[in-house]
């Protein structure tokens, strides 16, 4: 099975898609209403859904890191905390000049 490999690729990619789909899970919870178009609109421009929004959908790499750390993938953790890192400057900078 793909998740019990220990690959810095694996864990990069990992770490890519799981705050995406995170930020999916929190639209289909807490925005359903909303067209997912004007959703990341108003993620993007809104400063209070930035940080909380954020930092819900690095939940998704938090699990994933823990996971594979817990089972000695330190490869595949090295690449999910490096791609949490630049999402979370990415939240930050977005954040400080929105």
């Amino acid at each position: 099975m793909i998740f019990k490999k220990d690959n810095l690729r694996l864990g990069m990619i990992l770490g890519f898609f799981g705050p995406m789909a995170g930020l999916v899970a929190v639209y289909f919870i807490k925005f359903p209403s909303y067209k997912f178009s004007d959703f990341i609109d108003y993620f993007i421009h809104d400063n209070k859904l930035i940080t909380s929004i954020g930092s819900l959908s690095l939940l998704v790499n938090v699990i994933l890191f823990t996971l594979y750390v817990n089972t000695h993938r330190d490869h595949t953790a090295k690449g999910l905390f490096v791609v949490t890192l630049v999402y979370g400057i990415g939240i930050l900078l977005l954040k400080i000049f929105n």
